[in-house]
């Protein structure tokens, strides 16, 4: 019954932020979030870590996108200190824990459930009071691009440390 609920919810919101990324199913995942305006900080990062050619190519990937506002709530000069150049290892790190190799949709997520990231480390997924990936809220689930998806997340998630 909650699961059912909780498609219901999804496929709802979905539905009603369709609009937003009409068309996005024939542009790839930086393509989809440029078209989002709601991503710059995670596509400023991606260019500085060298990622965007890997994102626009074949995939299919899945990416909990952390916004913008995610990004403001780091500490603050986080960013700024990440996207200097003696920290690209650090900084590709944390974006690629936010990739999953293959396309996962909402469908396809059971409370409990882990998934090993591109990182190598593998992030928990809850479904248990909303969808949350490592405690990061998902706000928007299933954007579809032509190479994979994108789950829209409130936070950033950071990896363990090594």
């Amino acid at each position: 019954m909650i699961r059912r609920t909780f498609l219901t919810v999804v496929a709802a919101a979905t539905l009603a932020f369709t609009p937003s990324y009409a068309g996005s199913m024939k542009k790839d995942i930086v393509d989809t979030a440029q078209s989002a305006g709601s991503f710059n900080t995670l596509l400023a990062a991606a260019e500085a870590a060298g990622l965007v050619e890997t994102l626009k190519g074949d995939g299919p990937f899945t990416v909990f996108a952390p916004t913008d506002a995610a990004f403001e709530a780091l500490p603050e000069g986080t960013v700024d200190e990440l996207l200097l150049p003696e920290n690209k290892d650090r900084l590709t790190s944390i974006l690629t824990y936010h990739v999953v190799p293959g396309k996962v949709m909402s469908t396809d997520l059971s409370d409990g459930m882990t998934a090993d990231t591109v990182q190598g480390a593998a992030v928990e997924i809850s479904t248990a009071n909303g969808v949350t990936v490592e405690g990061a809220n998902v706000s928007q689930a299933d954007i579809e691009a032509e190479n994979g998806v994108i789950h829209v997340i409130d936070s950033v998630i950071l990896p363990p440390e090594s």
